[in-house]
């Protein structure tokens, strides 16, 4: 029956394929792209060979953000894997890993290479896209383009950020190919399989089992893998130049500015892009301003020992995002800035090595996990997405006063 449902959603957003093409994943295999008919019912787009980027002149916040890319240098294995977490105090690894966070910290790296402008974080990026890309399944039988393979399921989320790791490399380096890999065309397929997930009614199905015919799990629910999905859908406009990714954000986007307000800095990503690429409605200005009042009501920022630095983090992408997309847009924007530096002091305070725990940091400790984002003094561990969510919004509010300047 799940199935059955899910075929039909297909069906309803015209998302059979048309023609097969074939495609190389990596290595020596050979696999299958899906691509949409009314996708390329025009003149296929020239792909955009100039990402834009705002340059960033050397600051204290950039150096602390080199630093958190540093450490997930320093801890990445020889065949690309990325440390998932660490206990500082202990040494243990212990952990069940996300490769949906794993994919979005190998992002990050790109990142830093941008910023940076040092090629050896390109390469850690570069192997790590190598190591996780190898979870791709491709099944033109049982579904559009490909999805990004974890934990038993292809997650919606693992897909959109698979894509946005992409898109972070070609930030970076202005190019698509590596090592016998098209990443625009492994973009792509991931976003037809992003779109196959559209409910007919509005929103996504956020986890699809492959095995035998392929099954949807109606009930599985990720709070952010909606904001991460429309994303993923502008970083592929802005990629390929095609109003197909537009049209789908679009109709994304206008059924998620209904839903109750959340701290999705996703979300407040994706309206960043629409100011850039195309324009934020007032609909979405006014749904933009309630997340940004969420985030600043939302989280305690005192420095109390318990408080964590990990969703602290993504408040700093939130409201730095926001406010690009303000000012992008002729709106109000500076009534965020003293926001951000609030939360920006708190993950700072937990940025080794800095730390005002209990717990002094020796130079064994500094040497192994310099740079790195623990959750908190009762809770000393790094996990990928601590450096990840911090590199990201220290370079998005760099951005911000680039632009405001």
């Amino acid at each position: 029956m799940e199935n059955n449902l899910f075929k039909k959603g297909l069906i309803v957003l015209g998302l059979i394929a048309a023609a097969i093409v074939l495609i190389r994943i990596g290595g020596d295999s050979t696999d299958s792209e899906a691509a949409p008919a009314h996708e390329t019912a025009t003149a296929t787009p020239t792909p955009n060979t100039a990402p834009s980027i705002v340059p960033l002149p050397d600051s204290p916040l950039k150096e602390s953000l080199i630093a958190a890319g540093d450490y997930l240098v320093r801890q990445q294995l020889s065949n690309g894997e990325l440390s998932y977490q660490v206990n500082v105090l202990t040494g243990e690894r212990d952990f069940s890993p996300s490769y949906v966070r794993l994919i979005a910290g190998t992002g990050a790296l790109f990142t830093v290479c941008r910023v940076s402008g040092n090629e050896q974080y390109c390469r850690a990026g570069d192997r790590a896209l190598d190591h996780y890309l190898d979870r791709l399944i491709v099944d033109p039988l049982h579904f559009p383009g490909a999805c990004f393979y974890t934990s038993g399921t292809c997650q919606l989320g693992g897909s959109a950020l698979a894509v946005d790791a992409i898109y972070k490399r070609w930030q970076a380096t202005g190019n698509f190919q590596y090592g016998g890999r098209d990443l625009l065309i492994i973009a792509k397929n991931l976003g037809y399989f992003i779109a196959s997930l559209r409910k007919p009614a509005g929103g996504f199905y956020h986890t699809f089992d492959p095995h035998y015919a392929g099954t949807i799990d109606p009930d599985y629910f990720v709070t952010y893998f909606p904001g991460e999905s429309l994303l993923a859908l502008l970083e592929l406009h802005e990629m390929t130049g095609n109003e197909f990714w537009l049209a789908q954000a679009r109709e994304v986007n206008d059924f998620m500015i209904t839903q109750t307000v959340t701290e999705d800095h996703w979300h407040s990503y994706a309206f960043q892009m629409f100011a850039r690429l195309d324009r934020l409605t007032t609909a979405d200005k006014t749904y933009a301003r309630q997340i940004a009042q969420a985030v600043i009501d939302g989280q305690v920022r005192s420095l109390n020992p318990t408080n964590t630095s990990i969703s602290t983090a993504t408040k700093i992408e939130a409201l730095a995002s926001l406010a690009q997309a303000f000012y992008l847009s002729g709106e109000d924007h500076e009534w965020l800035d003293a926001e951000i530096r609030t939360f920006i002091t708190f993950v700072r305070a937990r940025q080794l090595p800095e730390a005002n725990c209990t717990w002094s940091v020796d130079d064994d400790m500094q040497d192994k996990f310099g740079g790195g984002i623990f959750s908190s003094c009762e809770e000393p561990s790094v996990r990928v997405d601590g450096p990840q969510h911090y590199i990201n919004g220290i370079t998005a509010y760099l951005e911000y006063q680039e632009m405001a300047k």
